[in-house]
């Protein structure tokens, strides 16, 4: 299965829109490097603007450049990206529903050596919370290529998070990002795990183990989680045993409310793989943290074995 590190990918995917749109603008706080907005600056000098460590100046900044019909884009750690500017997305862009897009690096648990300060555990739910803003979590490089595409050409304020690591492809190349649109990745008739991010390619893994045990599971990729299609959720949760969410991001807020809520008076069982209400902390390597916030395979096969038990009892 190939990888592809969604920064990497994000910034070359910029640079070719800017090539083919001169109204697309590139702010920044001091982070091109890592979120690599550093193409678009190296190309384009003249539509690029680093604004320092200061992301609620630049988020004001970028809602006024979208007075004038520019698409702006803002990069930072997603932590700092939707934590420190806050007021301004929500006072300054989202009330008037500017065009400002809003790109979260480095999110949920990806930047492991950092700590509890620069680990999106919320973001989600933050942004969720706000009228007017849409919330995108793709689920590898080929969907990030096709959700930044896609929202050059939206109208409106978006938030999109993506992680620092390579991931493995698993959205497929033919098929068409549509913004709340939740896509079916593999079929199954007895479990169905809704996923986002890099908890998709953990399904998809949990549910060829589960496969050998005679058990067919579902995986439902849910990248984009405002708006959403709770038709297409409901319809995709029929006459299964039970739903697993599987997301790298805290249970309150983000796909484990989506799902719950689009669900609503079903009456089928629910487990949620996700990090609890807790803040994350720095580690060696970013699979110890994924193992120490139960967000692996396994995990999501236990979650959908309690289910299976409770259908035994």
């Amino acid at each position: 299965m190939r990888l592809q590190n969604q920064r990497q990918v994000y910034g070359e995917t910029l640079l070719e829109l800017g090539r083919n749109n001169n109204n697309i603008v590139v702010l920044e706080a001091d982070l091109g490097k890592s979120t690599m907005t550093v193409l678009f600056e190296q190309e384009f000098p003249d539509r690029f603007f680093e604004m320092g460590i200061g992301e609620a100046n630049m988020t004001s900044f970028a809602a006024g450049l979208s007075l004038t019909g520019k698409v702006a884009f803002t990069n930072s750690f997603a932590v700092f990206a939707t934590g420190r500017s806050f007021d301004q997305i929500r006072q300054g862009i989202c009330i008037s529903g500017l065009n400002v897009k809003i790109v979260g690096s480095s999110a949920g648990l990806s930047d492991f050596g950092d700590g509890a300060t620069h680990q999106s555990v919320e973001d989600i739910a933050i942004m969720r919370a706000i009228p007017n803003m849409t919330v995108l979590a793709p689920a590898d490089g080929t969907e990030t290529i096709k959700m930044i595409r896609k929202i050059a050409d939206y109208n409106g304020p978006v938030y999109i998070r993506l992680n620092r690591h390579d991931l493995p492809d698993v959205f497929p190349e033919d098929q068409e990002f549509v913004i709340g649109k939740p896509y079916m990745l593999r079929d199954g008739k007895d479990i169905v795990v809704y996923g986002n991010g890099i908890m998709v390619s953990k399904a998809l893994m949990a549910a060829e183990e589960m496969e050998k045990k005679g058990i067919s599971v579902r995986v439902v990729n849910v990248s984009s989680l405002k708006p959403v299609d709770e038709a297409e959720i409901k319809r995709l949760a029929q006459n299964m045993k039970g739903v697993v969410t599987a997301e790298e991001h805290s249970v309150i807020g983000g796909l484990a409310s989506v799902i719950t809520f689009s669900l609503r008076g079903s009456g089928i069982p629910f487990r949620h793989v996700a990090i609890e209400d807790q803040f994350g902390m720095s580690a060696h390597n970013y699979d110890e943290l994924l193992e120490e916030y139960k967000l692996t395979s396994d995990n999501i096969i236990n979650a959908i074995n309690s289910i299976l038990l409770y259908f035994e009892r």
